[in-house]
């Protein structure tokens, strides 16, 4: 079962959401859910809270940014907002 604490699809990093992870997982207890995060961080570390932001407009740089890792985020006044936890 993929980590929700380590790689790319990083389900706690992303959603910081205890009950989002609970569901991917699949525990029917949200106390296995927290042990298995209390695990996670005692062998990966805290996960950063702080992130890169770029922009996009042309779809090369949207293209570009996600090759690179980046999530999109949101849309306004035609620019496309995209974040990577550093």
């Amino acid at each position: 079962m993929p980590s929700p604490l380590k790689g790319p699809p990083n389900a706690l990093s992303k959603t910081q959401d205890i009950l989002y992870v609970k569901q991917f997982l699949g525990h029917h207890k949200l106390g296995s859910t927290m042990k298995y995060i209390d695990i996670g961080k005692a062998i990966y570390g805290q996960l950063s809270e702080e992130f890169a932001v770029r922009v996009a407009e042309k779809p090369d740089e949207i293209k570009k940014l996600l090759k690179a890792g980046f999530e999109y985020v949101c849309e306004k006044d035609k620019l496309l907002f995209f974040r990577k936890r550093k």
